[in-house]
């Protein structure tokens, strides 16, 4: 049986099967967090933001580098099922990646060739639902709740506006740090001067201001909040803990560049490039957590 009721923000009509009476949720429509209701057309409670605190809590190292292994426990049903789709994600991932074709047409004085790349659509859309699934940690975890996620995701056409909103949302956040990147090159191709230098140095810039990105779109739900002088304001005000979340991605990057995803790999080859697949995924999630801590510790740092 489905229990339908509107938003309690926007007033779209929302619907879940009724085994997710109780449950957190969000609105698809305005991003509303709110607990579903026990019956149909009954008003859903909203799920507010803590109050803004007037100066950090203590403990955020601790939180980061102690506290984030419980999340890899089997001890709720949330962990568990959140690492089963981690873990069915990255797989599916892994294998789909080589599943590109092309299909040649011989004409009469020509070929046509076609190329149809459903690896990296698929493979896109494997990061676009991690993403997704990663910002729910970010926000659950800003606001108090240690396990992961629950896995909500709305039937079929939910399940593909969650890929296209993340990967709309990832391309956003890249364009807005990696601006400058862009930009250089840009001018530096126009001249035809190579300053690998200056180049490294706005890449990596653009790295370094990427968690806080990722915490604005994942929490501040507004990409109009993606500013850079918001970001300079927050990282000035607690910068060695803001380090910490971008020593956790860069670690997460490095182990990235050496995956490989599967190509007709021997079985105990392609086992070990399943499990620097997962490595990565266990890097991310630790970063992504230390980016909720970060908010739940220092959101008096954060200027909106």
């Amino acid at each position: 049986m489905t229990i339908q009721f509107n938003c309690p923000n926007c007033d779209s009509v929302i619907g879940f099967d009724e085994k997710y009476s109780g449950k957190r949720a969000q609105c698809t429509t305005c991003g509303q967090r709110l607990i579903i209701p026990s019956k149909s057309n009954e008003k859903a409670k909203k799920i507010k933001p803590q109050k803004e605190l007037s100066e950090p809590i203590p403990g955020f190292y601790r939180a980061v580098f102690i506290d984030s292994w419980k999340s890899f426990t089997l001890t709720s049903q949330e962990n568990v099922i959140g690492l089963v789709f981690i873990t069915i994600v990255v797989c599916f991932k892994f294998f789909v990646s080589r599943m590109n074709y092309s299909v040649a047409i011989q004409g009469k004085w020509l070929v046509m060739e076609f190329y149809f790349p459903f690896g990296w659509v698929l493979r896109a859309a494997s990061w676009g639902i991690l993403f997704w699934y990663y910002t729910e940690m970010i926000y659950s975890t800003a606001f108090d709740q240690e396990n992961l996620p629950e896995i909500i995701l709305g039937g079929f056409y939910g399940f593909v506006w969650k890929i296209v909103k993340s990967l709309y949302t990832i391309f956003i956040m890249l364009l807005v740090v990696g601006l400058p990147y862009l930009i250089a090159a840009l001018i530096l191709r126009k001249i035809e001067v190579e300053w690998p230098v200056l180049m490294y140095i706005l890449m990596f810039t653009g790295l370094f201001l990427f968690p806080m990105a990722v915490l604005t779109a994942a929490v501040g739900k507004d990409l109009t909040l993606l500013r850079p002088d918001y970001f300079l304001v927050t990282i000035f005000r607690a910068f060695m803990p803001y380090i910490v979340t971008v020593l956790f991605l860069v670690a997460a990057v490095l182990i990235q560049r050496q995956t490989s995803q599967y190509a007709g790999q021997r079985p105990a080859l392609a086992a070990g490039c399943l499990l620097m697949n997962f490595a990565v995924q266990i890097v991310l999630l630790i970063t992504m957590r230390s980016i909720g801590l970060f908010h739940r510790h220092y959101s008096c740092c954060l200027p909106w």
